[in-house]
C-alpha cells in the first residue's frame, strides 16, 4: 500500500474528526490542513502544515487528496481548486447548495479524471445496506413507497448557527439531505416533487431563518412515490425510513433506534449500526437536550458520538481505498463521481421552486436549466 497524502480544509467537529480517522487508518497521512478558526489547533494535534491559501495547498506534490469540510455554503470553491491541480475530493454534504453549482463541480472533477465522493454517511448504515440487500431478494416485493421523518423541537437559541441559516446551510432540506439521498439510493432518481410548508413557531433573533416545517411529495414514475418530512416546530420527535413493498415492509427508526421486517411470515428485528451498543448510545442521545430537529449540532473540539464516529470511519477506509486502486461497489459508482449528490440537490432544487411557486415541479425543469 501506498502512502496518500491527504489535506483538509475546514477543521471544525467533522473535518478534524474525519482527519483524526484518516490517520490512522495505513497508508494515509494527513500533510496540510487549511482553516482560519481552528486549523492552527488542528495543525499541531496533526503535526502537519498550516495552509492559508487554497491554491498553495491544492498544489502540493505531497497532497493526493483533499477532505472538504467547510460550512455548506464554502464548499464549491475548494473542490473546484482541487480538480483543477487533479486532486480526489471527498467532500461533506451537501455537496453544494444549488444544482448549477453541484454541476460544475462535478463537471470539473470529471474533466479532472478526479474522484469525487460525497459524504453522505447514510450510504453506509448498516441497516441501509442490509435493507437493500432485502429489496434485492424480493423480501417486500416492489418498493412502493418510501416515507421519512426527520424531525424534533428547537428552543431559542443563546447564539444562532450557521446551520440555522437559509444561505449558509441550505436549511433543513438541504443540511438534512441524507434521508432525501437515501430514498434515491433505494428508489431512483424521482421524476417530480410538490412541497408545502412554512416557518410556523420560530421566527425572531434567537433562531435562524430557515423554514420549521415542510413536507415533500415525491413521485418517481411507475406509480411509485415517497414522502420526506422535515423540521424543528415537531413536539413529538420522529427519524425514520420506511420502506413499503407489495409483500413487506422495513422500517429503519433512528429515534427508538431499529430495523424491522414486516413480511406475511411475521417481524424481523435488525440493528441500525454496527453494534447494539452504538443502537443504545443513539437512542440514548436522542433523549439528551441538545436534540434539535432531530440532529446533535456538534461543536469543534467536540466528539461526534459512537454510531456516528464508526459510520465516519467507514467513510474513510472506503475513500482510502479508492484512493489505493480498490474496484468501487457497484452501487457506490455514483457516489464517487457526485451524481448522486448532485442528483439529492436537482430534487431539493425542484422542491424549492415548488413551494415558492406553489405548484408540481418536475426534476428535468431543474436540470434543464
Amino acid at each position: 500500500m501506498k502512502t496518500i497524502g491527504y489535506a483538509i480544509v475546514g477543521t471544525g467537529y467533522f473535518g478534524a474528526e474525519l482527519g483524526r480517522i484518516m490517520s490512522q487508518q495505513e497508508g494515509a497521512r494527513i500533510v496540510a490542513v487549511l482553516d482560519p478558526e481552528n486549523g492552527e489547533t488542528i495543525a499541531k494535534e496533526f503535526g502537519c502544515d498550516l495552509e492559508t491559501d487554497l491554491d498553495k495547498l491544492c498544489s502540493r506534490e505531497d497532497v493526493d487528496a483533499v477532505i472538504v469540510a467547510t460550512p455548506n455554503y464554502l464548499h464549491k470553491e475548494p473542490v473546484l481548486t482541487a480538480a483543477r491541480y487533479g486532486k480526489n475530493v471527498f467532500c461533506e454534504k451537501p455537496i453544494a447548495l444549488s444544482y448549477a453549482d453541484c454541476d460544475e463541480m462535478v463537471t470539473a472533477c470529471e474533466k479532472a479524471g478526479v474522484t469525487f465522493m460525497a459524504g453522505h454517511v447514510m450510504n453506509f448504515f448498516r441497516s441501509v445496506r442490509h435493507a437493500k440487500q432485502l429489496i434485492s431478494e424480493g423480501r417486500i416485493g416492489k418498493v412502493l413507497y418510501c416515507h421519512s421523518a426527520r424531525n424534533g423541537w428547537e428552543e431559542p437559541q443563546p447564539s444562532v448557527s450557521w446551520k440555522k441559516i437559509r444561505s449558509k446551510s441550505g436549511g433543513h432540506l438541504y443540511h438534512h439531505i441524507h434521508e432525501l439521498d437515501c430514498i434515491q439510493f433505494i428508489m431512483g432518481p424521482a421524476t417530480s416533487v410538490t412541497m408545502i410548508g412554512g416557518n410556523v413557531a420560530h421566527s425572531g433573533p434567537q433562531f435562524g431563518d430557515e423554514d420549521d416545517m415542510i413536507f415533500l411529495a415525491l413521485e418517481f414514475g411507475n406509480n411509485t412515490y415517497a414522502i420526506c418530512e422535515y423540521g424543528s416546530a415537531f413536539r413529538y420527535p420522529e427519524h425514520y425510513v420506511l420502506i413499503q413493498g407489495t409483500k413487506g415492509a422495513i422500517r429503519i427508526d433512528m429515534c427508538n433506534v431499529g430495523m424491522t421486517l414486516r413480511t406475511e411470515e411475521g417481524e424481523e428485528h435488525f440493528l441500525v449500526h454496527d453494534s447494539q451498543e452504538e443502537d443504545d448510545d443513539r437512542r440514548r442521545i436522542y433523549q439528551d437536550t441538545e436534540m434539535d430537529g432531530a440532529i446533535a449540532y456538534g461543536k469543534p473540539g467536540k466528539k461526534p458520538p459512537m454510531w456516528l464516529h464508526t459510520i465516519m470511519k467507514k467513510e474513510m477506509i472506503y475513500f482510502h481505498g479508492i484512493m489505493n486502486g480498490e474496484k468501487p461497489d457497484a452501487e457506490f459508482i455514483d457516489l464517487l463521481n457526485g451524481r448522486a449528490a448532485r442528483a439529492a440537490i436537482a430534487t431539493a432544487d425542484a422542491a424549492t421552486l415548488s413551494l415558492n411557486e406553489n405548484r408540481k415541479v418536475h426534476i428535468s425543469e431543474v436540470i434543464s436549466k
